[in-house]
């Protein structure tokens, strides 16, 4: 759910995030305040539980009854309660580093969009049409004995400007070249790219009704500043493994001297790690929001013949940017004016191989799987080509393959439930805002002005992307991504100096998550995650409310979470509360982050309560309105019992069970550095805040999920 999600789930910082864990162990409580978390075997003893139903629902949208373990209590484990035997009997697929409920919509997504694209490549369609572009991209991708034959060739241009740098202007104006549009670190979250800067076009902090130039941090190859700088036996192993791969790339690119060059190339990336700002520093609104003339740029980040980058890049008429982390882009500069002219050419030679790994030949992918798919993730084998082709042309041209998508797998039902569901929700958290004892009439006024602004998307756009200006040429697979990366930039660019489109999507229909933008003030949730287990129009609204409902739910409270909360109705980076209620405020994120500072994961990681804090206020404050919009829902009739259940244990069922997931424990571990989503039994860990919860199940004192009424955090 992100609300602004990380790679590889395809969501940063806002989107709901796919990112939940298969592992629940002890958590090492560090606060006082709370009782830790522990695992079923050392649970204490605890009152017995609810019984079995007397008859599974598996096959059919509601609870996964097989898949729950009864045998543990709902108030020592609730992740367990729910998904035990799942857990314990899901195998995740060898080509898989992760297995859970977006990854089974996921692969059906994919499955779907490959017949769209297969249909399309068969059609015969017009020259220069979207079916024509779409069939051709694919084919040319899945064209393995082509790409084959081609051998290195598409690549050698790239080779060819590199190996003709000779000054450090010439660098700069190369460097500028690679610029492309692939960070976003408020909507999807993605700020990490290899690029040595990440490009974003959005509305401006200050003044959100133009658009802005944003430059981030880049350059690395491993996904974290961490990687490079952290000496734990992990990170040592992967940099070992790290400066293999590089070697054996350019090996099979045949450069000469590969070892010494790969030694070379780390050293570098390790200079540039040091010149990072951390992934926490990174989601920090206030600290990132730095406005540069481009005539500073020479001044305050000296090293890079700036004149030429900006000329190169196509930016030389931008005359202001937002640069979100000033101390690593100054010393990223430095680096380009001191460090060997070599290294850098050796460096931008590897970096132009790992970007198109993809469409090279086997050597080069194979290689890109030992390293990023095995090491990096734990994955045992490389994905099939076409699923790998899926991805590669949902990323060129994924409104084009959305609009085929939506025609064929969105039901218009589908959509109107969704909005009836958002509408409720909404109205809950305007309850719970006028409830709030601690908040001041002031800052209420102004959260329930922001709350009546709050945008919804729901399914696809309102109006899709135009791809006639994307040239695609079958069998030639590498241009055609080359080019889609250009128009994507192209398309960014073009934006500067014109309206903002306060409409525009920033994940695409057949993606299975959702997001938030907070300068839009919007809300998007794609088709794909509009079905099973997360909502079907015609399943019982308690499951529904639970899955999709505290989707909605969270990505509405994204408006108002850490980073939300610091941007008003329009979408402007500005302060609407008052000193005390903002003081109030933070001390409840405080609180949550402690409580989720003491869950560990892995024996030897914890969570990062103060990186993933505003995802869990999304994920406790919306389930929260969720339930409350679920009660409402109901009117004045009562709740049903199916099942075995009441219709409030089938809320919070239904919630727990799309967090099922199961990670290799390499992902895991980048996770927890990366990503600003806390694993998955501790996001099903949140009813622990909710007072219905304890109601529904009867929790006692003395499980392991307990806090008194005081103890439990609640922020909205």
């Amino acid at each position: 759910m992100t609300s602004r999600s990380r790679p590889p789930f395809g969501a940063a910082r806002m989107t709901f995030g796919v990112c939940a864990s298969a592992l629940i162990t002890a958590c090492a409580s560090s606060a006082p305040a709370e009782k830790p978390v522990t695992p079923p075997a050392e649970a204490a003893a605890a009152p017995t539980p609810p019984p079995a139903p007397p008859k599974p629902v598996y096959g059919t949208f509601g609870i996964d009854t097989p898949g729950m373990d009864t045998a543990v209590a709902p108030g020592d484990d609730f992740y367990r309660y729910v998904n035990g035997k799942w857990q314990d009997t899901t195998e995740i697929p060898a080509d898989r580093s992760s297995m859970g409920m977006f990854t089974r919509l996921a692969e059906e997504a994919s499955k779907q969009t490959r017949e769209l694209l297969e249909t399309a490549a068969k059609s015969d369609a017009a020259p220069g049409s979207e079916d024509r572009k779409l069939g051709d991209y694919f084919a040319s991708f899945m064209d393995e004995a082509g790409i084959e034959a081609r051998g290195i060739t598409p690549l050698k241009p790239e080779l060819e400007r590199i190996t003709a740098v000779a000054t450090r202007k010439d660098l700069s104006t190369l460097l500028g070249t690679t610029l492309r549009a692939d960070v976003d670190a408020l909507n999807t979250g993605q700020t990490t790219t290899e690029r040595l800067f990440g490009f974003w076009v959005a509305e401006d902090l200050n003044e959100p009704s133009r658009y802005a130039a944003y430059l981030l941090q880049g350059g690395l190859g491993l996904p974290d500043r961490d990687f490079y700088l952290v000496d734990s036996p992990r990170f040592k192993e992967v940099r070992e493994k790290y400066q293999q791969h590089i070697a054996v790339q350019l090996k099979n690119a045949g450069i000469a001297d590969s070892d010494a060059k790969a030694r070379a190339i780390y050293a570098l990336e390790k200079k540039i790690a040091k010149a990072h700002w951390s992934a926490q520093d990174t989601q920090d609104v206030a600290k990132v929001n730095n406005s540069w003339k481009q005539a500073d740029f020479a001044s305050k980040a000296p090293g890079m013949d700036w004149a030429a980058w900006f000329a190169s890049a196509g930016l030389a008429q931008q005359e202001a940017f937002i640069v979100w982390q000033p101390s690593a882009l100054s010393g990223i500069s430095r680096l380009v004016g001191s460090e060997p002219l070599q290294t850098w050419k050796d460096y931008l030679t590897f970096h132009a191989i790992a970007r198109k790994t993809s469409v090279l030949p086997k050597a080069f992918v194979d290689a890109g799987f030992e390293f990023n798919g095995k090491t990096l993730s734990g994955a045992q084998q490389l994905r099939e080509r076409w699923k790998r082709g899926v991805e590669s042309t949902n990323h060129a041209m994924g409104e084009a393959v959305g609009k085929r998508y939506v025609e064929k797998h969105f039901p218009p039902q589908a959509k109107a439930e969704a909005d009836v569901m958002v509408r409720n929700i909404l109205a809950a958290l305007g309850r719970h805002i006028e409830a709030l004892e601690w908040m001041s009439p002031e800052t209420k006024a102004r959260a329930q002005e922001k709350l009546g602004t709050v945008q919804v998307g729901i399914g696809h756009p309102d109006t899709w992307r135009d791809y006639s200006a994307l040239e695609i040429i079958k069998g030639d697979a590498f241009g055609n991504a080359e080019r889609a990366d250009l128009f994507e930039y192209h398309r960014n660019v073009a934006k500067l100096g014109k309206p903002v489109d306060r409409k525009e999507w920033f994940m695409t229909p057949q993606e299975v998550n959702a997001l938030n933008s907070p300068q839009q003030n919007s809300i998007i949730f794609p088709a794909s995650i509009l079905q099973a287990p997360f909502f079907d129009p015609n399943a019982d609204p308690a499951v529904n409310y639970g899955g999709i409902g505290a989707v909605i739910g969270h990505e509405i409270i994204h408006s108002f979470d850490d980073v939300g909360a610091q941007f008003d109705a329009k979408g402007k980076l500005a302060n609407w509360w008052t000193p005390k209620d903002l003081q109030r405020f933070k001390a409840a994120g405080k609180a949550l982050a402690a409580q989720y500072n003491a869950y560990r994961p892995l024996p030897d990681m914890t969570v990062n309560g103060e990186l993933t804090l505003g995802e869990n206020i999304a994920d406790v404050a919306g389930v929260s309105i969720s339930h409350d919009a679920y009660v409402m829902s109901l009117g004045d009739k009562p709740a049903v019992t199916k099942d075995g259940f009441t219709g409030e244990q089938r809320f919070f069922l239904g919630f727990a069970q799309v967090w099922r997931n199961k990670f290799r424990e390499p992902l895991l571990r980048r996770l927890l550095v990366t990503d600003g989503h806390s694993p998955g039994p501790y996001r099903t860990a949140t009813v622990r805040n909710v007072d219905a919860w304890y109601q529904a199940f009867d929790v006692k004192p003395g499980q392991g999920l307990f806090l008194t009424p005081e103890q439990r955090v609640k922020v909205w």
